[in-house]
Parts: C-alpha cells; sequence; structure tokens
C-alpha cells in the first residue's frame, strides 16, 4: 500500500481495515492481528495500535484481554435479542 503523505498513516490504516470488514473479508470473529497488520503495511506496532484503537472505539472490534482483537457482530438497526442472527 503506497500511503498519502497529507495523512496519518493510523487512519489510512483504519480506513482499510473498515473496508475489510464492511465487504465482509473481514466477517465477525475475524481475529486482527497487529502483528500481521504490521508486516502488511510496513508501519510500528504503536501505528498499529492506534488504527485498531479507532476501530474499537467506532465498535467495529472488540478486544478481549489475552486473546487479542476480533471483529464484532453485525448489527443491523432494530435487531436484537431473538433475531435470525442470534441463533446460530
Amino acid at each position: 500500500m503506497e500511503f498519502d503523505p497529507t495523512r496519518p498513516k493510523w487512519e489510512q490504516i483504519r480506513d482499510v481495515i473498515r473496508e475489510r470488514i464492511s465487504s465482509g473479508e473481514y466477517p465477525p470473529h475475524t481475529l486482527i492481528s497487529e502483528v500481521r497488520l504490521e508486516a502488511e503495511f510496513r508501519v510500528a506496532r504503536m501505528t498499529v495500535r492506534k488504527a485498531t484503537a479507532a476501530l474499537r472505539e467506532e465498535g467495529l472490534i472488540v478486544t478481549t484481554t489475552g486473546m487479542g482483537s476480533f471483529v464484532a457482530e453485525r448489527r443491523s438497526p432494530g435487531s436484537g435479542a431473538g433475531s435470525a442472527e442470534d441463533e446460530s
């Protein structure tokens, strides 16, 4: 990936991951590996952590201590307990 020099790298990485989540390339429960992203984008771990922190604040990923960060379940408007998505 070629970075836009006018925008912070972490924002661009966040945008790429957000697009992968919304397109279904990263379905719910997919591990978001900081090590893999660090290697893929050739950036420092702190840059990847800023991107994942932003995604976590948006509710797109969840982080479990000792396990890692994963794509969050998709919530459509009006979905809740008892919906077809919850019955898997």
